[in-house]
């Protein structure tokens, strides 16, 4: 799936020669809801891990540039978390980048709340 190849590469990720079989896994398995206008051209996507522990974690959420800015990313995160709490989770988990303020706003104004700051080192 491009979009999430987009994904990737929007957080400075390096993305993965076989796109088609993250989008396939996740598709056969219902984890992944594209969000769609009322003529059914999808908008956005929001993903969903397995729950683990009673938790699930929304990822990837997604918008392309040229459509951002029109609630989709956030409908889309409301309608997973819904599910994710209807599929039994006691806890739905959201990593999101703390320098992004627009990302930050959204998940807060939809209940999201800020636990903790991570950062990741390689030797």
């Amino acid at each position: 799936m491009l979009w999430h190849r987009e994904f990737v590469t929007d957080i400075g990720g390096t993305p993965s020669a076989d796109n088609s079989s993250w989008a396939d896994t996740r598709i056969a398995h219902g984890r992944v809801t594209l969000w769609e206008t009322p003529d059914g051209t999808p908008v956005s996507m929001a993903g969903r891990t397995p729950m683990v522990a009673g938790q699930i974690r929304v990822a990837p959420v997604y918008t392309p540039a040229h459509l951002r800015g029109r609630g989709y990313a956030g409908a889309a995160t409301v309608e997973v978390s819904r599910a994710a709490l209807a599929a039994g989770a006691a806890e739905v988990l959201l990593f999101a980048d703390l320098a992004n303020p627009t990302s930050n706003g959204l998940y807060q104004r939809i209940g999201y709340r800020p636990i903790t700051d991570f950062a990741l080192y390689d030797f």
